[in-house]
């Protein structure tokens, strides 16, 4: 996060070097847990930081911040309904953030404040869609490390509701197979229509399990084919919930793997749907009007900019500048605007991006 300054603090910024800087990150969730408890939690976490900062710095340095942390925790919000919170405090910046993104709990004492560090501290919540198929059912369930739950739609699990439908002089054939490579076209399509609703609600990577030839014919006829991140052939309709995860184990080792596969079809879905800005100008000028739900970035991908008069537009500067006041990474700063308006951010490896400037914003609208 950079700090930015009135006309009056430029006059005397560079004098002081602002030391401490405290950043507290911890999952905050009032209303699933008891207003007590959550205090008692900060309580702690503030004796941790005081005598941290009594061990390092001289009084009169430790006890401004001490006093900034105090008064910043009597002011929150507990009736918010966001999962997580970040403090941030020096001499003189104090900022909070409530969060929708999970959390581990985590004090940084610093000369800095980095928001990528706070999205580091994001914990990696392994979350998948399964699509059971057959050539008579199918069923979707919303996959996580300790449960599998059945998702249910408008859409019949079984492909025999299809058979009804048939135009009569289709439902006439002599050929049975053809009849019923028809009536599975049709429940294939259904059930297709019935996975975008899904993946509106949880955009998530998913996995289909069933025949070769059944989810062949599916990949054939899918619209959620940038969804599908692996199949994996078998008959696991009637699978027990153990069979199914040894099944997918090989697959979620790498999870990382998966998820920014996961990421880059959800940047080329927006970019289809029209909802996708790239290049750091174009993702600053998004995320500054508060348009961002989705920032996708390489993990050591940083710029240092200068940011133009009205606030919605930077033009990138050299490190070498004499400017004091320039912008020292402006993707730091839009990572900031993104999760201050209830974004997410997922990080990916280096290059990956490389299509895309190196970085991308999926907007809200």
């Amino acid at each position: 996060m950079n700090i930015h300054f009135s006309k009056e603090e430029k006059e005397v910024v560079g004098a002081v070097k602002y030391l401490p800087a405290v950043s507290i990150i911890l999952p905050f969730e009032p209303v699933m847990s008891l207003k007590s408890e959550l205090e008692h939690r900060l309580k702690i976490m503030q004796g941790k930081v005081e005598s941290e900062l009594m061990a390092a710095y001289p009084a009169e340095k430790a006890m401004p911040v001490i006093v900034k942390l105090k008064n910043l925790v009597k002011g929150l919000n507990f009736n918010t309904r966001k999962k997580a919170l970040a403090l941030f405090v020096s001499p003189i910046v104090e900022k909070v953030f409530y969060l929708d993104i999970p959390v581990n709990e985590k004090i940084v004492i610093d000369d800095s404040f980095e928001i990528r560090d706070l999205v580091y501290s994001k914990k990696q919540v392994i979350q998948y869609l399964v699509l059971q198929l057959s050539a008579e059912a199918s069923r979707l369930y919303l996959g996580n490390c300790s449960s599998f739950v059945l998702i249910k739609s408008n859409v019949p699990e079984n492909m025999h509701a299809y058979d009804r439908d048939l135009p009569e002089r289709t439902a006439n054939f002599s050929d049975p197979g053809e009849q019923k490579e028809i009536s599975l076209d049709r429940f294939l399509r259904h059930l297709d229509q019935g996975l975008t609703h899904i993946l509106r609600a949880y955009p998530l990577p998913v996995f289909v399990m069933g025949p070769e030839k059944v989810i062949g014919h599916f990949k054939k006829i899918t619209k959620n084919g940038k969804s599908l991140v692996q199949s994996v052939h078998g008959n696991y309709l009637h699978a027990t919930e153990p069979e199914i995860r040894q099944a997918l184990a090989p697959y979620l080792v790498e999870w990382q793997a998966i998820k920014e596969r996961a990421c880059l079809m959800q940047l080329e879905k927006a970019k289809g749907e029209d909802k996708l800005e790239y290049g750091i100008r174009q993702v600053w000028r998004a995320a500054a009007r508060k348009n961002g739900r989705l920032l996708v970035v390489e993990k050591d991908f940083m710029v240092a900019a200068r940011q133009g008069p009205h606030g919605d537009d930077i033009s990138k500067e050299d490190f070498t500048t004499n400017n004091a006041f320039y912008i020292k990474d402006a993707v730091d700063d839009v990572m900031e605007k993104v999760l201050a308006a209830g974004g997410d951010i997922e990080f990916v490896s280096d290059g990956a991006l490389k299509d895309y400037g190196h970085i991308a914003l999926v907007r809200f609208y």
